[in-house]
């Protein structure tokens, strides 16, 4: 059962967030199959990334900090789905915690404020995939209104073996 929601500040991801970003999702590279990358990151290789991120339009990057220590604790994206014109008012979504920031409703808040932002935006659909299994993710993402629509099986190769992705989407 998860505890109640850490006091966090969720605010648009910025240039100064980009190392704790960075250092957040080479965890996920490195460590698990839940990114189907393979090799960690600079942080200048992930400028591109952030950058195409902007604090307006349907692709949005926010970040939970903690207000005492400053430490970024996760961050959720909207992201394009497909880059051809007719997906347009769809968008991938995803969270990424820091390790030891599971469990606390952080991914709950940053998903929250995510479609918070994106409300004025001409968007339809919400996608995340996420690679199985893992429960946590599919319970946050089904207690916000995610319904299940299919598994791409075998679909990715990390870590000598093949994973499934799991398909849900989002009425926005």
């Amino acid at each position: 059962m998860p505890s109640e929601p850490t006091e966090v500040q969720v605010r648009p991801g910025a240039e100064p967030d980009l190392e704790a970003l960075t250092d957040i999702y080479n965890h996920y590279v490195r460590e698990t199959p839940i990114t189907f990358d393979t090799a960690v990151f600079t942080p200048e290789e992930r400028r591109p990334w952030l950058l195409s991120h902007p604090e307006d339009g349907p692709y949005r990057l926010m970040v939970a900090m903690d207000p005492d220590s400053q430490e970024i604790l996760g961050y959720a994206t909207s992201s394009p789905y497909r880059a051809k014109p007719a997906y347009s008012t769809s968008v991938e979504v995803t969270v990424y915690l820091a390790p030891h920031a599971g469990r606390r409703g952080i991914g709950t808040l940053l998903y929250e404020a995510l479609f918070k932002a994106l409300e004025g935006e001409d968007l339809h659909r919400a996608y995340a995939g996420i690679a199985q299994p893992n429960e946590a993710s599919t319970r946050l993402h089904e207690r916000l209104g995610f319904r299940y629509v299919g598994t791409y099986r075998e679909v990715g190769r990390k870590f000598g073996r093949y994973w499934d992705v799991a398909w849900y989407e989002k009425d926005l």
